[in-house]
């Protein structure tokens, strides 16, 4: 997932078609598809499933920002301590 600021801007999923689901998809032959935001994924969309598309990229905007959130207590963390 890539963000600008604290704004998920789109990402890429890693793909492999000759590995199953519970394989290391970094291998030969390894190929990155981008996630297509054709929507905003700022709050989910309770008009539609859990799976559709805008709410999966929102729960993967989710998990970025509070990624983002704990790099930057780590990083000011580290910053203070002598």
């Amino acid at each position: 997932v890539y963000m600008v600021d604290h704004f998920v801007v789109g990402g890429f999923y890693r793909v492999h078609t000759g590995r199953g689901a519970n394989e290391n998809l970094n291998a030969p032959g390894m190929h990155f598809e981008p996630l297509a935001f054709a929507e905003s994924c700022n709050a989910p969309d309770n008009s539609k499933s859990p799976d559709a598309g805008p709410n999966r990229f929102y729960a993967y905007g989710v998990i970025a920002r509070l990624a983002l959130l704990a790099a930057a207590r780590e990083h000011t963390e580290h910053l203070h301590t002598p």
